[in-house]
């Protein structure tokens, strides 16, 4: 069940990387992921070297899941947002909002300031004002050939809007005018275009992922708090609006969907504190040695 379950975040989550207005890093938080992918990126010797059984029979399904998310999806996004646009972004919607109590709950778990609120209006603006500057973007088809080095900074774009909550690294490569290329080259496997795009992602990740890492160690309600901005934030870009109509009545039904399914499995993470309270115990253990 936790395979299936952890697939099916994984292949959000991969899904969330290349969907215009979606960011991966808000699926990674919404669905409890976020702090245990940092987590092992930044610290992939300690993991791989005294926890590698358990982190790869957790980590797998995840990596299945967004691995098949990206390419399965890549293949469909232009039909998808062709005739069904509206619809999923309503489903989007409601599973983010879905996993806002749990979220909340995981953000005060240290206790709660006020002074939290700050950098959450900082971020949530943030997000508002790339929203507006947003509305002006082009999805350009590209008129040149990018050269490697080029490829490298497109996957770094990648690993970034991976990476970082409410960054949509797709909004990014529309204003370069490389989103199509992008997603062609991963739709059809073109490798020597993947192998570039690879190594600035993988690039990117590592890099970001240490630096957030840190900050939740040493400042975690202040991290998680401006993370929170920029999750509730990335709803804003997706919204499609809303009217009376037959249409409109049934993405609500979509939404519910999402809703449900998203709070369901935030209810799964919630049951199963014991697990993480015990990686918690070997990630101290780890530091330890």
């Amino acid at each position: 069940m936790n395979f299936i379950l952890n697939f099916l975040k994984g292949f959000l989550i991969g899904i969330g990387s290349i969907m215009p207005g979606v960011s991966g890093g808000s699926l990674a938080v919404i669905f409890g992921l976020y702090d245990k992918i940092t987590n092992l990126i930044s610290h992939a010797y300690k993991e791989i070297r005294y926890n590698f059984k358990k982190n790869f029979i957790f980590f797998l399904p995840i990596g299945l899941g967004g691995v098949i998310g990206v390419l399965l999806f890549s293949g469909i996004m232009e039909y998808l947002f062709t005739n069904y646009n509206v619809q999923i972004k309503y489903l989007f919607i409601g599973l983010i909002v879905g996993t806002f109590p749990l979220v909340f709950k995981d953000a005060n778990k240290h206790g709660y300031r006020k002074i939290y609120i700050v950098p959450f209006i900082i971020s949530l603006a943030l997000t508002i004002i790339v929203t507006i500057i947003d509305n002006n973007a082009v999805n350009a088809v590209s008129s040149f050939e990018p050269n490697i080095w080029q490829l490298i900074m497109y996957g770094a774009i990648l690993g970034f809007g991976t990476i970082i909550p409410g960054i949509s690294a797709s909004f990014i490569l529309m204003y370069l005018g490389s989103y199509d290329l992008v997603l062609a080259a991963i739709s059809e496997i073109n490798i020597p275009v993947l192998i570039p795009l690879g190594i600035g992602f993988v690039l990117s990740i590592v890099l970001f992922a240490k630096i957030i890492n840190i900050l939740f160690e040493k400042f975690y309600g202040y991290t998680y708090y401006t993370v929170l901005g920029f999750v509730i934030g990335s709803i804003i870009p997706i919204f499609p609006g809303f009217e009376f109509s037959i249409k409109y009545m049934f993405c609500i039904l979509i939404l519910t969907a999402g809703f449900l399914s998203s709070y369901y499995l935030s209810k799964i993470k919630k049951n199963n504190k014991g697990d993480d309270e015990e990686n918690q115990e070997n990630y101290v253990e780890l530091n330890i040695k």
